[in-house]
């Protein structure tokens, strides 16, 4: 029921601490035993699905699985899917059965995380951060545009709503969401930056095979039956080809761009067009008692997620939450009981 309810709804919240007592209180505390297997087979072997073998050489070697070493060996042979990874995993959750914590250094090394230096401390930081990062996404004058509406957003904030935060730091989150949208040139530069290279390298030795699935607008059949766009399998040579079209970013949005022209394209541009005019209706007005519901209201875009007909829907629920608020925002006493209703919460 858990894994249907998460299909509809993004937000969702895995009751682990509840399902956990309940199974203690079911079992008995000495007959449970909690482990990490998806975090774990994924940085041993670089694949969560992993996590399945692992749970099962971790079940066998606690004597809770009724068959021979031999038979279960066997079977994954017979399968002939990915048999090397998976006896690998296997043998991982055995060993994590018997001595989790050597298992649990060598998954995760006491080295400094490289992307720990990227994590922002301060609305500046966070402002800096986005500003390179979407410099690099599109170019300077782009992130500027991101720059300036902050700058304003900061200044007005402390002027009209004195002693106030909050405002600032979601029109920082949203706004950098929207205008960084992952298009087919983002995809493309995310591949080929770099970083993806050199995750590969750590995670995987010897020889390996890549494959994409990718739905892209101009070349994906539609299911008959809903109309959705269908994913394809790519091969390898997509690199170079990501390569390409990562240095072609200069075309998105223009009336060059051969993927700007589709729905899903245009009402990404159209968002970010629209959440600068709403968050400059919300500096004209703002008053420290609907404070509160502006922040709620520049807020909106976090629960856009999602691609294709996901986020389609996403952004078409997420437009009637914005018009629902905004009448009140245009009623001082409904945004009043807006702003004491968060106070007390």
């Amino acid at each position: 029921m858990t894994t249907a309810a998460f299909i509809h709804n993004r937000d969702l919240q895995f009751p682990n601490a509840s399902l956990q007592a309940s199974i203690a209180e079911a079992v008995g505390p000495e007959g449970l035993s909690i482990v990490d297997a998806t975090r774990l087979a994924t940085a041993l072997m670089g694949d969560a699905i992993a996590g399945n073998m692992f749970m099962l050489g971790y079940a066998f070697q606690k004597g809770l699985i009724p068959l021979q070493l031999d038979s279960i060996e066997k079977a994954i042979e017979l399968n002939a899917v990915a048999v090397r990874a998976n006896k690998e995993a296997f043998t991982w959750g055995r060993r994590a059965a018997v001595d989790p914590d050597a298992v649990a250094k060598m998954a995760f090394p006491a080295e400094p995380v490289p992307l720990a230096s990227r994590q922002p401390k301060s609305l500046a930081d966070t402002i800096a951060l986005r500003v390179k990062d979407l410099t690099a996404y599109q170019n300077r004058k782009y992130a500027e545009r991101y720059e300036r509406l902050l700058m304003e957003v900061r200044r007005i904030e402390g002027e009209k709503a004195r002693g106030r935060t909050g405002l600032a730091e979601a029109v920082a989150r949203n706004f950098y969401k929207l205008m960084a949208y992952k298009d087919e040139y983002e995809v493309a530069r995310l591949y080929t930056d770099g970083s993806f290279r050199r995750q590969l390298h750590e995670a995987f030795q010897g020889e390996y095979k890549m494959k994409f699935h990718l739905a892209p607008p101009l070349l994906a059949p539609r299911d008959p039956a809903t109309g959705h766009l269908q994913k394809m399998t790519f091969g390898a040579w997509m690199m170079p080809a990501f390569g390409v079209l990562a240095k072609l970013k200069f075309l998105r949005g223009s009336w060059l761009d051969p993927f700007g022209k589709s729905a899903e394209r245009k009402a990404e541009r159209r968002l970010i067009e629209e959440y600068a005019a709403t968050v400059r209706t919300l500096l004209n007005g703002l008053t420290p008692d609907n404070h509160a519901l502006a922040v709620e209201i520049a807020s909106i875009p976090d629960a856009i997620r999602g691609y294709g007909h996901i986020k389609e829907k996403a952004i078409k629920d997420a437009k009637a939450m914005e018009t629902e608020l905004l009448n009140a925002w245009h009623d001082p006493t409904k945004a009043a009981l807006w702003n004491a209703k968060q106070a007390a919460e």
